[in-house]
């Protein structure tokens, strides 16, 4: 008797599944929605709307491009990082702070002149005595003293604020810099926030 209901649910899911498969409207449809909602916004924003080549695939694929595909976004991505032409990778940690701190900037209602952050603090742990942080990535707080201020280490995380796709294919983490959302100077601040050992991160 058991088997049998089991046997019977597993069949009413499977249909279930393939009603919904079958009502999901088609890509183009989808795509076109979205952009009718951008239909207020100004043109820099509407030329936004359409995906680039690397962020495609990743829809394509829903973040799970093949290991070709990965390899292609890591060295298309990697070839768009800017890194410091005079090699100094930290700026200032007390104004990284406030750029960690803050979620302003980067929407079409914004007035101009609005100063956008990196809203760090929405998906990370970064000073251990702020008490109100996210968790949708990984902490990092001591993430300098823990990398012992490592010279490549440095490097490695300026990647990957600047460009999240050169360092992990899809990866969901804004592209800070490769998008213009912060200024070279605000990435060095938070980088000096990440590495300085005077930092509250590294206490």
């Amino acid at each position: 008797m058991m088997l049998k209901l089991t046997i019977a649910i597993a069949a009413g899911l499977l249909a279930v599944g393939q009603a919904c498969a079958q009502d999901r409207p088609s890509q183009a449809v989808i795509e076109s929605y979205i952009k009718s909602t951008f239909g207020k916004a100004p043109p820099e924003w509407q030329a936004r709307i359409k995906p680039d080549e690397t962020l495609a695939i990743c829809n394509a694929t829903r973040n799970n491009p093949s290991s070709a595909q990965s390899d292609d976004i890591l060295k298309r991505e990697g070839s768009r990082v800017a890194y410091p032409t005079d090699g100094k990778f930290l700026g200032d940690w007390k104004k990284g702070y406030q750029v960690a701190n803050n979620g302003r900037g980067g929407q079409f209602s914004d007035p101009p002149g609005t100063v956008s952050g990196g809203n760090c603090f929405a998906c990370h742990q970064l000073d251990p005595k702020e008490l109100s942080y996210g968790t949708l990535g990984p902490s990092l707080a001591a993430y300098g003293k823990d990398r012992k201020y490592d010279a490549e280490s440095v490097k490695d995380a300026y990647t990957k604020i600047y460009n999240s796709m050169a360092a992990i294919p899809c990866s969901t983490m804004p592209r800070f810099g490769v998008n213009k959302v912060l200024t070279d100077e605000q990435i060095k601040d938070v980088m000096a926030y990440l590495f300085d050992p005077e930092s509250p991160v590294n206490k």
